[in-house]
């Protein structure tokens, strides 16, 4: 479900405006903790941005959206793609080409002919072998054997020159997509021991490559910035059983991190600050902090959707030996790790407006509402303080389970509905004919505050925790907003809710159940 601000974007978005329509455009692109990942979706609203000339919007349709899903557009998309290849990507330009080139040759197409070639070649050029194969057979070479790709062996003598020259190129490349499979399914199984004894000396070829022909880290194609990013990663996890330096593994990082592998960024932004998420240096670091390129790689990972590169950043703001040190942004990054569902930051945000409630009476029901959900991702500190700010202890009532059981109060629905609560969220007696249903319902609790007209009670939270409670609390509510819940509305003053109590429900209704009756008559 799509928080508060993640709302107020979808509002801007639907009202037409560019900057709006972006936002919810790269929300989708990468997810978060409200809206879930939608390539569709995310192409959707790129597109309604792109129309109105944001640059930004048909950059991210270049870089990110794949090619079946452009041919399968109900709006033309070719256009974003040709204007993402103008700026530079090559990648754009891949997939520009494969759109041109698979049209129907009308004469409007015809004329982008020469400039998809073009594309095409720059694509093939900085090292993605699928332009590479494509260019092959654009120039006469067959079409690719099983597995994706014709052996290196393969001769081609109805090929034209370039067509074997490309031919030759893509199988130099070595990158079979048969390779890439089996690491997928390695990947997709857990098998992180066989994967990356498959893909490191693949991983290592990439590299080598990038080096040996001085290649900019953005000529690399996505199944090699997968495969770095993921060597990357078990490597820096697990290193056992393979001989890596740290050389070598920031030359994954930073090649997969140049071509905007969001868990590159994040774990490059992580060894230029010398530290570990969550702020603490490591052990043995070599070398200074540079927290300006950390925090420059942390932002680029958070703004593709990578909650623990926000909450990192959280933690460089408020280091003292940070110069741009600012505790109102690392609180900003703080809640919008915590908004998009990091437990960490969910936990302090929900310790940081527990401690401030004395400034302001309401941040108990802030401090609840991280703290459960950080309860709810099975975190042992949340669900401790969640029993300790809002317990679910019985109210000071009598049971009422076996003092409605054959009762009918359909002639008095809204006391019924009190009831109802007092019997589903342990009120009081007093709490349950007192309470504001309207004022008391935050969503992920109940605030039951009764003061004002009943002096001994106490202020206190209970938590709404299954979805039978929820119901339960709607369909009060929504019998509740059709009256006026005030003493002069139909149900009158506390007196009166009480005679009628008492009158239905003896029982229930005697004083000693309630010593603090008198204080409120």
């Amino acid at each position: 479900m799509a928080n508060r601000e993640e709302l107020a974007v979808i509002r801007g978005a639907r009202a037409g405006r560019a900057e709006f329509q972006l936002a919810l455009g790269r929300l989708y692109l990468f997810g978060s903790a409200g809206l879930p990942r939608s390539l569709p979706t995310a192409l959707h609203w790129l597109d309604r941005a792109a129309r109105q000339g944001c640059a930004e919007a048909w950059e991210l349709i270049g870089n990110h959206i794949p090619l079946d899903l452009a041919r399968q557009s109900p709006q033309p998309v070719r256009l974003w793609y040709e204007r993402a290849y103008d700026n530079g990507l090559r990648r754009a330009g891949l997939v520009y080409a494969q759109l041109v080139l698979d049209t129907d040759q009308d004469a409007s197409v015809a004329a982008e002919r020469g400039k998809a070639l073009r594309a095409l070649e720059d694509a093939a050029h900085a090292g993605f072998p699928e332009a590479q194969w494509l260019l092959a057979r654009t120039h006469g070479a067959p079409a690719a054997a099983e597995g994706g790709r014709p052996a290196a062996t393969v001769t081609v003598p109805a090929a034209s020159p370039a067509g074997r020259r490309w031919l030759r190129e893509a199988a130099d490349s070595g990158m079979e997509p048969a390779q890439f499979a089996q690491l997928q399914h390695d990947w997709d199984s857990g098998r992180r021991d066989a994967y990356l004894a498959r893909a490191l000396p693949l991983a290592r070829a990439v590299a080598g490559s990038e080096a040996a022909h001085g290649r900019a880290a953005a000529r690399l194609a996505p199944d090699e910035v997968l495969l770095l990013s993921r060597c990357a990663q078990l490597l820096a996890a697990d290193p056992a059983g393979h001989e890596v330096d740290a050389a070598e593994l920031l030359r994954f990082w930073e090649l997969a991190a140049a071509e905007q592998d969001r868990h590159a960024q994040f774990a490059l932004g992580l060894w230029s600050a010398r530290m570990r998420v969550d702020g603490k240096r490591i052990p043995g670091g070599g070398g200074a902090a540079n927290f300006k390129k950390a925090v420059r790689w942390l932002t680029l990972a958070g703004e593709q959707g990578l909650a623990e590169a926000w909450y990192a950043l959280s933690r460089i703001y408020i280091k003292p030996e940070f110069s741009q040190r600012n505790v109102a942004e690392a609180q900003k990054y703080l809640e919008r790790a915590a908004g998009m569902g990091y437990r960490d930051a969910q936990l302090e945000c929900g310790n940081a407006a527990w401690r401030a409630r004395r400034e302001n009476e309401n941040n108990d029901v802030r401090a609840l509402f991280w703290l459960q959900r950080a309860a709810a991702q099975g975190c042992p500190q949340a669900a401790a303080a969640v029993r300790k700010i809002a317990p679910r202890s019985p109210g000071a009532w009598m049971p009422l389970d076996t003092l409605l059981a054959g009762r009918d109060l359909s002639a008095h629905p809204l006391l019924a509905a009190r009831l109802e609560l007092a019997q589903v969220f342990g009120l009081s007696r007093a709490e349950a004919l007192l309470l504001d249903v309207h004022g008391a319902d935050r969503g992920h609790c109940l605030v039951v505050d009764i003061r004002a007209s009943y002096g001994r009670s106490r202020r206190r939270l209970l938590p709404v925790e299954t979805a039978q409670e929820r119901q339960v609390l709607d369909r009060v509510r929504a019998l509740f907003d059709a009256i006026d819940g005030g003493p002069g509305g139909p149900e009158g003053n506390y007196r009166q809710r009480l005679y009628r109590l008492r009158s239905l429900l003896p029982e229930a209704g005697a004083d000693d159940a309630d010593p603090d009756y008198s204080l409120a008559a």
